[in-house]
């Protein structure tokens, strides 16, 4: 709310006038967290339609989490809380938990598995 407030207050001041880059589109090519050496290798393999792996498994995370809620077999339920379980553990052994305490996380993950 107050932050709102202040920058309602710069745009009314005209803070935001004339900025460099002003009415011209983001160039979202452009990534700063990849050093500027491996940038165009990088986007070789974007548009070659590459996605490192460990993006690949979080949108196979995300899946599974929906997934887990609209699935009736046990059976089937038990294998996809399986996989986002070994999932999990990949992630977290490479030190990039769900950043969440792990009381949480594991009723989470139970609760899911049903």
């Amino acid at each position: 709310m107050l932050a709102d407030a202040k920058i309602a207050a710069a745009i009314e001041a005209g803070a935001f006038a004339n900025l460099p880059g002003a009415g011209k589109p983001l160039d979202l090519d452009e990534d700063p967290l990849v050093p500027e050496d491996l940038r165009v290798a990088w986007r070789f393999l974007k548009n070659s339609g590459f996605v490192p792996p460990e993006i690949a498994e979080r949108r196979e995370r995300v899946a599974l989490v929906g997934l887990l809620a609209t699935i009736e077999d046990e059976g089937e339920r038990r294998r996809a809380a399986a996989r986002l379980a070994l999932l999990e553990a990949r992630r977290e052994a490479a030190g990039a938990g769900m950043g969440l305490p792990d009381a949480y996380r594991g009723a989470l993950l139970d609760k899911l598995g049903r």
